[in-house]
Formats: C-alpha cells, sequence, structure tokens
C-alpha cells in the first residue's frame, strides 16, 4: 500500500454491523439453486410475524407516508399495480431502513361504476338484471364480492412483497370513510360549493347513470353530416340544417343563425316546421353559431347538446327530452316512440328522403363520447344532477403547485396540471347507481325542500314533516377518492394518526389519472384540513409490451403479474418493471427483461454462495486488517460511491437509475471482478485474507438492492449474518437494516489501478474469443507499460483470469510487433500476443474500433461544447466526460498506429 493510505475505519460497508436473527430464517448454507416459491411465502410470514411494517409515532422524527392509490375491487391485480406497488415499495422500504417513521398505508376501492358493471354481468349470466333483485339484495351481492375481492387483491399485494402497514388497510366504503364523504358532502352544500341543477351530461344508456367529462372518453368517428330541409311555416321555402345526430330533431326547440349572416336576416323570427312531427319552432339569432359548420343554421336541442342548451338558456327556450333512460326514444319523437336511437336515425333518413327533405349526406370525422366502464356511446342529457362548484376549490390547489408546496415529478405535468385546472369546469358527482357512497340528502314529500346532513335525520329541517325520502343516488367514486390522503387517517376526528402522518409525503400513481384524482385530491385536501395532501406527486408512465403497444385482451399481449411470479419469482418481476423507467415515460415490458431478472437474481445467489462457503468454521473475523490489498481498496472505494449515488438517486425519484447502479456494481464488479480476484488469494496460502471485505461488501450489497428486491436480499442475509458473531445491536431482518451511505472512503489510486488491470484482462479476453482459441488453453502474452511496476504484482490475476501462460512484463514497447502478432491498446498500455492472426481480419477489426472510437469521440466532443450540460452537471460528471474523451483519444491515436503497422506488413 502506497504511504499515507490505510484501510478504512468505516466504508458503506460498515454502516451497520452485522448480525443474528432472532427468527428460524437462516440456514447453515444456501441451497445450490434459488428456487423463490420456496422462499417467498415463507420470508413474507416471517416479515409480517416481526410487525416492522407497522411504524411507531415519533415526535422528534419526520415521517414518511404514502398511501396506496387503491386498487378497484373489480378483479385482480394487472402490472400497472404491480408498478404501482413495486416504486412505493422502494420507497418505504429505502425511507424504513433509513430510520423514518415509514407509513404506508394500503387500500382498496369501492369502484361503483366498474363494480357494478362487473356484479351486473353476474347477474346477466343467471338472465337476471338488478331490477330483478332490488336494490337490498344487489347491494348485498356487490359486498360479498368487494370482500372477496378484496381478499384476493391483498394477497397478491402480499406475493409482490410489498411492506405496507396491514393494520391500518382501509376501504374506501369503510365507517370512517363513509362519514369523511358524508362530512365533506354536507360541508360544501352548506358553503354554496355543491348545488342541485338541470344540466347538460354525459349519460350511458348501459349503466344508466350520469357519467363526468372525465370519464367519458372521445374517439374519433367516421360518421356523416346530414342536410336537412326544416320547411317555412306559412309561406314557402326551407331552411337548410346539418347534423350528425338526425334523431335529435324531435328535441329541436328552435333553428338559430348568426345575427351578422345576410343571407339568413329575413328569416330571423319567422318559424320553421320540424320535419315528420311538424311542431313549429322559431328561427332565432345567436352569436355562438358558427358559420363554417354546415349550412350555418343551427337546430338548437338544448336537452342533448351542451352548446344548444346554453344557446336555450340565453333565449329563455323549453327542453324537450327525447330519451329513455336506455337511450330509445320517446312520446316527443311521435311515430318513433320506443325506437332504439340507432333505429331511428336508420328509418328516419329513409323517411326525410323519400319526403324530399334529405338534401345530402357527407362523410364527417367528429369525436364521439364512450363510457369509458362499458365502452357504450353516450348521450349528452339535459339532466337534474348534483354539482360541485370546481373553481373557488381549483384555486388554492392551483396556487399549492405554483409556489412550490407540491411538486409534480416529471415536471412537464406541472404545466399540463395547472393548464386544466385554469379551465375546470364544474363537477357532475351524482350517479344514478346502487353501488357506492348514498347522497346524504333527503327530500320532504310535504314541503319540497331538501335537507341535507351527516346522519340520517328523523324529520325535515324545513317544516318538520316526518316524510322524507332519501336520494336514491351514490357519489362518484372519485368524490371518495379525492378524500383519501386525510380521510384514512381519521378526518373529520383529529387523530393522532391525522396530526403525525398528514400531509402526507409522496403521493406515487400514474400519470393518466393526474386529473381523475390528484387534482381532486389537492382540492379536497386543501379544502377539508387547509393543508396540502403530499409534498411530492410522482407520476409513473404505462407498461406497454415490447413493441410499445398498449397491453389489451383482445391482443393478447397482457401479462398477468401472478404468472410471472410464478414463473420468474417476485424479485424478477420487481426488477423487470424498474429497470430502464423513468418518471412519465411509458414503460416497455417483455419476457426477456423477466428473464433478466431471473438471472440477477441467480448470479446473485451463487456468488452469495460462493462467499457463504468461503467463511472459515468456527469463529468467522470480520475486522479489517491495518493495510488492504488494493483489490480490497478499490472494491471498497467502489462500494462507498456506490452508496452516495444510490442515496442520491432515490432523492430524486430516479429508481430505474438507482437500481441499475446496483445491478451493474453488483454483477459487473463484486460478481464478476471482486469475488474472481479473492479466489485467487483464498486458494493461495499465505495471502491476506479477503474474508471480511468479502462478507462487508456482500452484505451492504444485499441492504443497497433490498428495497428492490427484498425476498432473495432477506433469504441471503439471513443465512450470512448467522455464520457472523453474535452482535446484540443488529436487527433481526434486514427491513430495518441501515442503509449504506457514503462515508467519504475514495481511494483514487486503487481504482485507477484496478481498472487498468481488469481492461486489460478483458481485452486478452475479448481477443481469444475473436480468435476463437479454446478458453482451456493458455496463451502468451507481452504486457508494456511505462510503469510496468505497477502491474506486476497483479501478474497472478493476469495468468489466472485472462489464461495467459508465459506473461511478460515489460518496459514500453519500442519495436514493432512480429508479423501476424496481435497489438491491444489500453490507455498507455500495449498488449501484444505473438499468436498467428489474420492480417486482413485484425485490419478489419481495427477500422472497425476506429469508426467506434471517431463517432465518441465526436459526441463527447459535441456534449463537451454544450453549455447547458457544462454549467448544470456536476463537477464530477464533467470530469468523467473529460476523462472519456482523453482516453479515447489515445486509444484511437493507438489504434492508427497499428494499422499503419499492418498495412506495411502487407506491402
Amino acid at each position: 500500500m502506497p504511504a499515507g493510505r490505510t484501510s478504512p475505519s468505516k466504508s458503506a460497508g460498515d454502516s451497520l454491523r452485522l448480525t443474528h436473527a432472532k427468527a428460524t430464517m437462516h440456514h447453515a448454507d444456501l441451497p445450490k439453486a434459488y428456487e423463490p416459491r420456496q422462499v417467498e411465502d415463507r420470508v413474507y410470514q416471517f416479515w409480517l410475524e416481526q410487525g416492522h411494517f407497522t411504524p411507531k409515532i415519533d415526535p422528534s422524527k419526520q415521517p414518511f407516508t404514502i398511501i396506496m392509490p387503491p386498487p378497484n375491487v373489480t378483479g385482480e391485480l394487472h402490472l400497472g399495480h404491480a408498478l404501482t406497488a413495486t416504486l412505493e415499495d422502494i420507497m418505504i422500504r429505502w425511507h424504513r431502513m433509513k430510520g423514518d417513521p415509514t407509513l404506508w398505508l394500503p387500500s382498496t376501492d369501492h369502484a361503483g361504476i366498474a363494480t357494478q358493471v362487473v356484479v351486473e354481468r353476474q347477474l346477466a349470466a343467471d338472465k337476471k338484471t338488478r331490477h330483478d333483485i332490488g336494490r337490498e339484495e344487489f347491494e348485498k351481492r356487490t359486498w360479498e364480492w368487494a370482500i372477496k375481492c378484496r381478499q384476493r387483491i391483498n394477497d397478491q399485494h402480499k406475493k409482490l412483497g410489498i411492506s405496507c402497514d396491514w393494520t391500518r388497510d382501509t376501504f374506501t366504503m369503510d365507517p370512517g370513510p363513509m362519514r369523511a364523504v358524508a362530512t365533506t358532502f354536507v360541508n360544501l352544500y352548506r358553503k354554496g360549493l355543491i348545488y342541485r341543477s338541470e344540466r347538460i351530461i354525459n349519460w350511458c344508456p348501459r349503466c344508466q347513470t350520469a357519467l363526468s367529462d372525465l370519464e367519458t372518453s372521445h374517439e374519433d368517428t367516421t360518421g356523416h353530416l346530414y342536410h336537412i330541409r326544416y320547411p317555412m311555416v306559412g309561406q314557402s321555402g326551407y331552411v337548410i340544417v346539418a347534423t350528425t345526430r338526425p334523431e335529435t330533431m324531435f328535441g329541436d326547440v328552435a333553428v338559430a343563425v348568426h345575427p351578422e349572416e345576410e343571407k339568413y336576416a329575413d328569416l330571423i323570427g319567422k318559424t320553421v316546421a320540424i320535419p315528420v312531427i311538424n311542431r313549429p319552432i322559431p328561427v332565432i339569432a345567436d352569436e355562438a353559431v358558427d358559420r363554417s359548420f354546415g349550412t350555418g343554421a343551427l337546430k338548437i336541442t338544448p336537452a342533448h347538446d351542451p352548446v344548444d342548451f346554453e344557446i336555450a338558456q340565453r333565449h329563455n327556450l323549453s327542453l324537450v327530452n327525447i330519451l329513455k333512460k336506455d337511450a330509445s326514444l320517446n312520446k316527443e319523437a311521435g311515430p318513433y316512440d320506443g325506437f332504439d336511437r340507432f333505429d331511428c336515425r336508420k328509418d328516419l333518413l329513409v323517411r326525410l328522403e323519400k319526403d324530399g327533405l334529405l338534401v345530402k349526406v357527407e362523410p364527417h370525422l367528429h369525436a364521439v363520447g364512450h363510457c369509458m366502464r362499458c365502452g357504450t356511446v353516450v348521450e349528452p342529457w339535459a339532466s337534474l344532477q348534483w354539482f360541485v362548484k370546481a373553481k373557488p376549490l381549483a384555486e388554492p390547489a392551483i396556487e399549492a403547485v405554483k409556489s412550490g408546496q407540491i411538486t409534480i415529478i416529471p415536471d412537464q405535468f406541472q404545466k399540463v396540471y395547472l393548464n386544466w385546472m385554469d379551465n375546470i369546469r364544474d363537477w357532475c358527482v351524482s350517479r344514478q347507481l346502487w353501488w357506492g357512497h348514498r347522497i346524504p340528502a333527503w327530500y320532504c314529500d310535504d314541503c319540497g325542500e331538501i335537507t341535507v346532513t351527516v346522519d340520517k335525520p328523523g324529520k325535515c329541517a324545513h317544516c318538520g314533516s316526518g316524510k322524507i325520502q332519501q336520494d336514491p343516488d351514490v357519489l362518484d367514486t372519485w368524490f371518495s377518492s379525492g378524500l383519501w390522503p386525510h380521510s384514512t387517517l381519521g378526518w373529520p376526528d383529529d387523530t393522532e394518526d391525522l396530526r403525525y402522518f398528514y400531509p402526507t409525503t409522496v403521493m406515487e400513481t400514474a400519470y393518466d389519472i393526474l386529473f381523475f384524482w390528484v387534482a381532486r385530491m389537492i382540492m379536497m385536501g386543501l379544502e377539508n384540513t387547509g393543508q396540502v395532501p403530499f409534498r411530492w406527486v410522482y407520476l409513473h408512465g404505462l407498461i406497454r409490451d415490447e413493441k410499445g403497444a398498449k397491453m389489451s385482451k383482445m391482443k393478447g399481449n397482457v401479462i398477468n403479474p401472478l404468472d410471472s411470479i410464478d414463473t420468474y419469482g417476485a424479485d424478477a418481476l420487481r426488477f423487470s418493471l424498474v429497470v430502464g423507467t423513468s418518471a412519465g415515460n411509458d414503460i416497455p415490458l417483455s419476457s426477456g427483461k423477466m428473464e433478466a431478472g431471473r438471472n440477477f437474481a441467480n448470479k446473485l445467489w451463487n456468488a452469495s454462495r460462493y462467499v457463504i462457503r468461503s467463511l472459515p468454521e468456527g469463529t468467522v473475523d470480520t475486522s479489517l486488517p491495518p493495510n488492504l490489498p488494493v483489490e480490497d481498496r478499490w472494491i471498497l472505494s467502489r462500494l462507498d460511491q456506490l452508496a452516495a449515488r444510490v442515496n442520491r438517486l432515490l432523492e430524486e425519484f430516479r429508481f430505474g437509475e438507482a437500481e441499475a447502479e446496483v445491478y451493474e456494481f453488483v454483477w459487473g464488479e463484486f460478481c464478476d471482478w471482486y469475488i474472481e480476484l479473492a479466489k485467487i488469494r483464498l486458494n493461495q496460502p499465505g495471502s491476506p485474507s479477503p474474508v471480511p471485505v468479502l462478507i462487508r461488501t456482500l452484505e451492504a450489497s444485499l441492504r443497497l438492492l433490498h428495497p428492490f428486491m427484498p425476498f432473495i436480499t432477506e433469504e441471503i442475509w439471513q443465512t450470512l449474518v448467522a455464520r457472523l458473531p453474535p452482535d446484540a445491536t443488529r436487527p433481526d431482518s434486514l427491513v430495518v437494516a441501515t442503509y449504506p451511505v457514503s462515508t467519504g472512503f475514495v481511494d483514487a489510486q486503487a481504482e485507477r489501478e484496478v481498472s487498468l488491470i481488469i481492461e486489460i484482462i478483458r481485452s486478452i479476453r475479448n481477443a481469444r474469443a475473436e480468435s476463437k482459441i479454446d478458453p482451456a488453453k493458455r496463451i502468451e502474452a507481452q504486457v508494456h507499460a511505462k510503469n510496468n511496476w505497477v502491474i506486476e504484482p497483479h501478474r497472478r490475476a493476469i495468468e489466472t483470469l485472462a489464461r495467459v501462460q508465459p506473461l511478460h512484463i515489460l518496459g514500453t514497447r519500442k519495436e514493432s510487433a512480429k508479423d501476424g502478432a496481435q497489438v491491444l491498446h489500453v490507455g498507455e498500455v500495449d498488449i501484444v500476443l505473438p499468436m498467428t492472426v489474420d492480417i486482413d481480419a485484425e485490419k478489419k477489426r481495427l477500422e472497425q474500433e476506429k469508426e467506434s472510437l471517431q463517432a465518441r469521440i465526436a459526441g463527447l466532443n459535441t456534449r463537451l461544447s454544450d453549455q447547458t450540460f457544462l454549467s448544470k452537471a456536476p463537477k464530477a460528471v464533467v470530469d468523467k466526460e473529460r476523462g472519456k474523451l482523453q482516453d479515447s483519444q489515445t486509444k484511437l491515436q493507438k489504434t492508427e498506429e497499428r494499422l499503419a503497422e499492418l498495412n506495411r506488413m502487407k506491402s
């Protein structure tokens, strides 16, 4: 060891004393192969018995809190749930290991319309409807389904290894959340922020309920624009209107034209007749008419179109509803009473054409609304519904994000959020369903007034009559979900949980429900508590197949997470979901990714098994000697820097990069290099034992990897520490072991030296592979270096790992290599392999390497001339890029020199 260099007194591998587990988790040795099915259930049960998932309230510490986005009780978990659970579990396990009081509250959602659709389909299989069995029996059956489904979801979450506090498991229709929902409704009603009004809503004829705008998906559809003559009343002539929905003419109350449209000026105030039913309606003028659409004359159907509704309100026109709840036409349609809406359209068009009233039909692309739950085409419908005034609630929610109280990751979604909130519309919250939170409003049969109260009233609050009926409707599912961060913690009561864990820390969810849910939680949280509901919003992308296509049962590309766990293991699935991910970006997933996760688990298992089997019998000395060999200092330096990088990446919510860093270290540095170097010393009597460093590095690696792959790391850790000296300070589980942190131990000289040796060995291995040399055969090698004394101590490593014999370690190369010899360049080191090679093939290889190096140098030059990069990137990163450029330039020079050599030989 160079002068002044000592072994680290404490490294990242030392931030936890090594320990004895109390429970019967460990084995004397690890089995030959890792079998997830034999490990995962047993390990999870062990975790539950230890009780570490339930946090202890400590007023002296800042808690870390996540409220789980509640999965719908509609079936089983899908890959989106698995991604959410994995990312949240990474954060939770990391913060718990950091010593933070950590609460992850599990939950499930009653999912009003979605669950009702599921149960109605079950009834349909028995040729029944909900109306056949009645509301009480339907609610009973739905509760039975929800309880069964909720248990299944919880069991599936446990299969994934999530470490949430099951003692606080909450359902959106538990008594506490039910009271929170009623309290919020009543408070908003008394403030005038909830009102009942007849307005245009989206109506699903299949679900027979109102839908919010967010529950309606608009799909571009190639339809038709029908030009229809409306005869004038009392004079000859027609007004031609254009419509995509001719059957709605029976609900027309006027024809509107723009007041500045000259061709219609003489018609304003006149009357036209609706075809077929001959009902007279006026011609009116309104500036909302789009003169460029159709003929410039607009049929006004206020009960079935939002623009028409606004025009009718301005002109005091009545509403004529032409539809029944199932979207068949009613008596207002005259001869078409009882017709299905689309059947009516077909028949009506035939009749209009026969009567000479259908002028023409044009292809027309337009957006058609569909119910997001069942796919049925929705109908705009003027209906008496409950609404939330959104603007007053949105204003503080906008300020919370603008002021930085809440940070949205990735930041491009902040603009999306603010744009939507700035243009928010009132929210229709009533649903004509039987499953959900019943609206806490009672109507008086005598005085007609409404009593709104949390608890069921005995009489009308206005006239005292006992003849009151509760509103039959339920609230939109997102109303209760919007309260989730505070209702789960006991609000409206002043509970200890609410005081300590609220505001929560992170809301992690998919970007596609930013408006459905996240925005509403912010609005409701501020309204009910006066505080933001969380500090950070992390939005992950959507999972797609390996070709980037959305997963769907129709395409046959859906991956069942439980099947994946059964095949690859939970840790492999978790690994594959996180690797390569970044906030807001969609995630391609394939069986290849899961195989890579399984391969990594097997690599870790085999390496750990080797280390444990290498421990001496009896007492194991884990203390570090005063003078460590250079490869020991190298791996401890790399480990310490890894701990710093991983903690920084996790702080920045860069989970995919953090996992990749641990993966690269464990596989690429610890398993592939340090263990191989350690084997040489273990097989060489009298050499300093690598065992203390093997133990420290493996144990710290397990802690670093634990949030990402918890099952295998716990199993290995328990087996490892069972072989070590007892330590009373050691925890009983990796779940609460201390997460490694950097202690500043960096040995740059050891890193340079070992990196050079690794590159020498790697270059010789690559050359052997390209020349198809038998792996068992040893070859001669000459290593030329100005400072050859640095390489000499590693002679045994190069001989063993590169299969070299004899090995000549010499000074700077002064003579050209002999004809046919292969010359490799590693920095300023030349490696000559005096074996006969095909000169043309070698030239081709070097030309390809030259092109690759030139491209790399160009890329590095571009990056290093980018002022944005230079100003924003940390100095260490910039210096690393400059080092890469210098190394690449040196290698290019050596490659060009060798090409010139070969050209001389050829000539």
